[in-house]
């Protein structure tokens, strides 16, 4: 029988140096306290507990925090703790431009270093669309206080007509039929207030809900938090749930470097294909480990790709449910439970036991929702890695999201220089295109974007979509939307903005990808492509100044999760420096 861990005594606690010693730095930071009409009960012997909190009035993803962190509140004062809100960088995927991938590590810097300057002991991260959970992972993994990640929750299912809608996935589809002429602006308009029927995420398995279940399969949240539905009153509770729970960890110590081992990330990247997750995935995870100094690459991802099946029937990778049904279904302990086989069931998790034991007895109660391994609805996993002459350094694409003729194919490339070029040409009926072509759109890497923009899910040619295509291969070092879907080749790596070899790509060249074989490839000639490397000029800089000045010498690319180099672990610190303070 091991021995319980040992309790901090207060004393020992982050927050003490501030407020404990009998000087007149202490007496000054204690009286600003009493200023703001707390008094020595509200801290004295108690930890403080810092609640991150990404609510602003442009999140729709987050509108519910403004109440949910009262939730937060009251069960950090339940246990025992002195709770501080403290506001952190919000990013919207639906409003903020060019997109968020730019501001995710600014919010991860926000995150830490709101951490290391306040006295915090334990945190509680807020958070759930796309970039703001591994934003606040990332932060919280290099300040190494113990810190519990809590989900926004998925948004109910979207209605039009009685016709079940799913955010992003069926915006797409939709969009498509328009242009084709099938869907009039009066059904346009009656789809945009339906879509979205309450606050929280994307109810598809998009990135948002892709990276709250890697959240919980690595052990940062409590057991079965990353789908409870944002309107549900389980989401409530499970809010204080979170704020009496960090108290604990405090109190023992639980740093997220106890809980994010190597295994711990292998356990996220199998329920990620499991889930069939968001592209997205891969560049996240990746950052997140190597901040957590595991390192963690693409072919981690693929060999779990040819072991780990897509289990969750859930939109765009299934056909008919989403998140809400999930949930009800089981949730993430009851689909971990199936691929337990694939899972280290010993790694510790914030509840202080293993996931084993928090996953034991989970149920499933809708074999069509959660799948099991004989009755998956793709044999693999949701990601498939490439490599080849055009990328040698990899690229991404979602098979269990995509035509299977798109699978195995050689066609002519169709190559577009930027983003606005595309859309300018993308609907001109003279548009010299036929379905065999492969659309190429560069300069939309994590320099070329700038950012990285989800520009990945180039539009159907509308002279195709008149003619009935709705899917077709398309290639860039871009990402694309975990709510979308088609053969899309995406995060080409090195990007083309760099003199990637996607820089040098010409309209007409052929192009063969073959997914079971995991290669991609440009077919030209070692001397040609030598010929047009000599010929490429750089672009001129995106950025003179400020944090885009910054975020252009510093970000590593797309297979290397796009973290700043002097943020990652290797750079010289260690996990959780010890603070200057």
């Amino acid at each position: 029988m091991t021995d319980a861990p040992r309790k901090k005594t207060y004393d020992e606690l982050r927050s003490a140096r501030w407020f404990a010693p009998d000087n007149l730095r202490a007496f000054g930071h204690r009286s600003r306290l009493m200023q703001m009409g707390y008094a020595p009960a509200d801290w004295v012997g108690r930890p403080v507990i810092g609640i991150l909190n990404t609510w602003s009035d442009l999140q729709p993803c987050h509108v519910h925090f403004k109440q949910r962190v009262e939730d937060v509140k009251r069960g950090v004062f339940q246990a025992g703790g002195f709770p501080v809100e403290l506001p952190a960088l919000s990013l919207s995927e639906s409003a903020v431009k060019p997109t968020t991938m730019l501001y995710r590590n600014m919010l991860a810097m926000d995150a830490e270093e709101l951490i290391r300057s306040h006295p915090i002991d334990g945190v509680v991260l807020m958070g759930g669309c796309d970039k703001t959970t591994p934003g606040l992972l990332l932060g919280a993994t290099s300040a190494g206080v113990p810190a519990i990640f809590m989900p926004a929750g998925p948004m109910l299912r979207g209605n039009w007509k009685g016709k079940i809608l799913g955010s992003g996935s069926d915006a797409w589809k939709y969009w498509d039929e328009r242009r084709a002429g099938n869907i009039t602006d009066a059904d346009w308009q009656a789809m945009e207030g339906g879509i979205a029927r309450s606050y929280g995420t994307c109810m598809t398995m998009g990135t948002a809900s892709t990276m709250t279940a890697i959240a919980e399969a690595i052990g940062m949240t409590l057991p079965n938090a990353s789908s409870i539905p944002a309107a549900d009153a389980n989401h409530i509770r499970l809010a204080s749930d979170c704020g009496r729970r960090i108290v604990e960890m405090v109190w023992d110590d639980l740093t997220p470097s106890k809980i994010q081992t190597r295994e711990a990330f292998e356990n996220g990247i199998a329920v990620a294909m499991a889930m069939g997750c968001s592209t997205n995935a891969i560049i996240h995870l990746i950052a997140q480990a190597r901040r957590a100094g595991q390192d963690i690459g693409l072919d981690d991802f693929e060999k779990a790709s040819r072991k780990v099946p897509v289990i969750a029937n859930v939109r765009p990778s299934g056909d008919t449910y989403l998140m809400e049904d999930f949930f009800y279904a089981g949730g993430l302990p009851a689909l971990m439970n199936r691929i337990r086989e694939h899972l280290h069931l010993d790694c510790l998790t914030v509840t202080g036991k293993t996931m084993g034991e928090n996953i034991e007895g989970a149920e499933v109660y809708n074999d069509d929702v959660i799948r099991t391994v004989d009755t998956a609805i793709y044999k693999e996993g949701a990601l498939a890695v490439l490599k080849g002459n055009i990328a040698p350094d990899g690229c991404v694409i979602k098979p269990s999201a995509c035509a299977p003729q798109y699978l195995k194919h050689t066609g002519p490339a169709l190559v577009f220089d930027s983003y606005p070029e595309m859309k300018e040409a993308i609907d001109r009926d003279d548009l010299d295109v036929t379905a065999d072509h492969i659309l190429i759109l560069r300069n939309a890497g994590p320099q070329g974007g700038p950012g990285m923009p989800e520009w990945g899910m180039l539009p159907i040619p509308k002279k195709l979509v008149k003619q009935g295509v709705r899917d077709m291969l398309r290639m860039s070092d871009a990402r694309m939307s975990g709510t979308s879907y088609g053969a899309c080749i995406l995060h080409v790596s090195p990007e083309s903005y760099i003199g990637g070899p996607l820089a040098l790509v010409r309209t007409g060249d052929l192009i063969s990808v073959d997914v079971d074989a995991r290669t991609i490839n440009l077919e030209i000639s070692d001397e040609e492509m030598a010929r047009r490397k000599s010929a490429w000029v750089a672009p001129e800089p995106r950025y003179h100044r400020g944090y885009g000045w910054m975020f252009s010498r510093h970000i590593k690319q797309a297979n290397e999760g796009c973290d700043f180099d002097f943020l990652e672990t290797t750079f010289g610190a260690p996990v959780g420096e010890p603070d200057i303070f």
